[in-house]
C-alpha cells in the first residue's frame, strides 16, 4: 500500500467513525455532522503529514503550505495551511506563478464521502469522465486582481506553488475555502480536495 494512501484512509476513518444515520421522514441527512467530520479529517491528515515529515525532512512528495495571505511570523492553526501530495512532478528549475499571473489548468475538486457520494461529491471539474490529456481542455484563471475577484485562499495558494507540469493531489481546509457558509452545491465547513495539474501560466499584457 502507498504510504501517501495509507495517511488518508487513517484521516478518512476518523470522518466515518463520527458518521452517524440520522432520519427524518426516512430520508436520511447528506452532510451529517459534517463541521465534525471535516475537522477530525483535516486534523488527521495534517498530524500524519508533520510525523512523516519530521522523520524525513528532505521528503518532498507531502507538503504543507501556508496560505499566503497568512503571517509567516506565527506558526498559526491547522486551518492556516493546505495539505499537498504531489503526484507527478514537472522541471523543478522552472519558475511558479505569480498572484498577478493567468493560469491553465485541469482540475478535478469533490467533498469528503457523504451519505449518497462513497467518493465524495464531485462539485466541479474542467473535464468529463476520465482524464485524457489528448482531448482535455485547460481553463484559464486568474489568481488574483484589484477588483476583488480572485481565487479562495487555499486554491490561490496552491497556484503560487506549482510548477508547469506538475499533478498534485491537494487538500484544502474550510477555513482557506468557503468557510462556514458554502458556496452553491458545497455546504460550509467543506475540504475541498483537488486532482489539480498545472499547464501553463503567464503574466497579465501591460
Amino acid at each position: 500500500m502507498r504510504r501517501g494512501f495509507f495517511f488518508v484512509i487513517v484521516a478518512l476513518a476518523a470522518v466515518l467513525g463520527l458518521a452517524s444515520c440520522s432520519e427524518e421522514g426516512g430520508t436520511e441527512e447528506e452532510y451529517v455532522n459534517w463541521q465534525a467530520r471535516n475537522e477530525a479529517f483535516f486534523n488527521n491528515l495534517t498530524d500524519s503529514v508533520e510525523e512523516l515529515l519530521a522523520l524525513d525532512p528532505t521528503r518532498t512528495d507531502w507538503r504543507r503550505i501556508k496560505s499566503w495571505s497568512k503571517s509567516d511570523s506565527i506558526e498559526g492553526s491547522n486551518g492556516d495551511y493546505i495539505i499537498v501530495h504531489v503526484l507527478e512532478e514537472g522541471d523543478a528549475s522552472q519558475p511558479s506563478p505569480l498572484y498577478t499571473d493567468t493560469v491553465s489548468v485541469h482540475y478535478l475538486g469533490r467533498l469528503l464521502p457523504s451519505a449518497s457520494y462513497p467518493l465524495g461529491y464531485v462539485f466541479d471539474r474542467t473535464y468529463t469522465g476520465n482524464f485524457y490529456e489528448e482531448v482535455a481542455k485547460p481553463y484559464k484563471m486568474a489568481i488574483g486582481n484589484s477588483s476583488g475577484n480572485n481565487l479562495i485562499d487555499g486554491f490561490a495558494t496552491v497556484m503560487q506553488h506549482m510548477r508547469r507540469g506538475d499533478r498534485w493531489e491537494v487538500y484544502i481546509p474550510y477555513q482557506l475555502a468557503y468557510g462556514a457558509s458554502g458556496s452553491g452545491s458545497v455546504p460550509g465547513y467543506s475540504t475541498l480536495i483537488f486532482d489539480l495539474r498545472l499547464v501553463d501560466f503567464w503574466s497579465p499584457v501591460q
